[in-house]
């Protein structure tokens, strides 16, 4: 008898999150599963609430119920800090990079190393030196080429800014590196450094979300993909037993998530 295949070890998990403004219903208790060194896409038409439960999950929504958990442990993000403090490391689409700094200075953004002993402690000064070996190591360990550490980011093509705001959730994050649209405005060449940028990050051993409306690049990155409809999760498939036309038709409500083939790893009907 052929033993029943175990199930991934999740990481974060997230049940019946709802949030209302008013009238107007962001979360339907929606439900979440990231599993352990994976690459999970999240889709969903615009207005899906997609972007609402990824702000749950990050701390910049409260959801009014539902609950959240991290390596199996009940959690509750009040701010978005109280999520980087577990791991958790978000790259928004503004991409939040001070191109007026250069790339040591991005990476260590809010996180300065400081000297140790009385230069430090008492005087308060930076240790630049370790700052820039450290992130120049970092860069090497993801692949990422520049010219200089010491290059200012407004200096760099999009895709390199791109590539420093993901160095910097990766450098920082322990558990969860989440990417709204990573390879949005970016060209061919560019798209396919920053989708090779963040399987190295998965290589790290860390999970990994990324929220995109491209298709070809959800199916070339992702493990599985997370189809967000109406405020809630309608199905969750893996990459390779599904089309984009099986993914797109639910998201769209062109078709109901239990037409998706058998291989459906997951799904909540509306």
């Amino acid at each position: 008898m052929t033993a029943a295949p175990s199930l991934p070890r999740l990481v974060m998990e997230a049940h019946g999150l709802r949030k209302s403004y008013g009238h107007v219903i962001a979360m339907d208790g929606a439900d979440f599963e990231l599993a352990d060194n994976e690459i999970l896409a999240v889709v969903g038409d615009n207005g899906a609430g997609k972007s609402s439960l990824i702000r749950a999950l990050t701390g910049a929504v409260v959801p009014d119920s539902g609950e959240i958990t991290l390596d199996g442990r009940q959690v509750s993000f009040r701010t978005p800090l109280d999520a980087r403090l577990s791991g958790i490391e978000t790259v928004y689409q503004e991409l939040a990079v001070a191109t007026e700094l250069d790339i040591t200075q991005n990476l260590f953004l809010g996180r300065e190393l400081r000297k140790p002993g009385f230069m430090g402690m008492v005087l308060r000064q930076l240790d630049k030196k370790r700052m820039r070996n450290e992130a120049l190591e970092h860069m090497r360990n993801l692949g990422i080429r520049v010219q200089s550490i010491r290059q200012k980011v407004d200096t760099l093509s999009g895709g390199q800014r791109q590539a420093v705001a993901v160095a910097r959730a990766a450098a920082w994050g322990r558990r969860v590196v989440i990417l709204d649209e990573p390879t949005a405005a970016l060209g061919v060449r560019e798209t396919k450094q920053v989708l090779e940028l963040i399987r190295r990050v998965r290589a790290q051993g860390l999970s990994v979300v990324i929220i995109s409306h491209s298709m070809p690049d959800v199916f070339e990155i992702a493990d599985r993909i997370h189809i967000h409809r109406l405020g809630r999760r309608a199905a969750v498939v893996a990459t390779k037993t599904v089309t984009m036309n099986d993914v797109v038709a639910v998201m769209t409500g062109a078709a109901a998530p239990d037409s998706l083939p058998t291989a459906i790893i997951h799904q909540k009907k509306a």
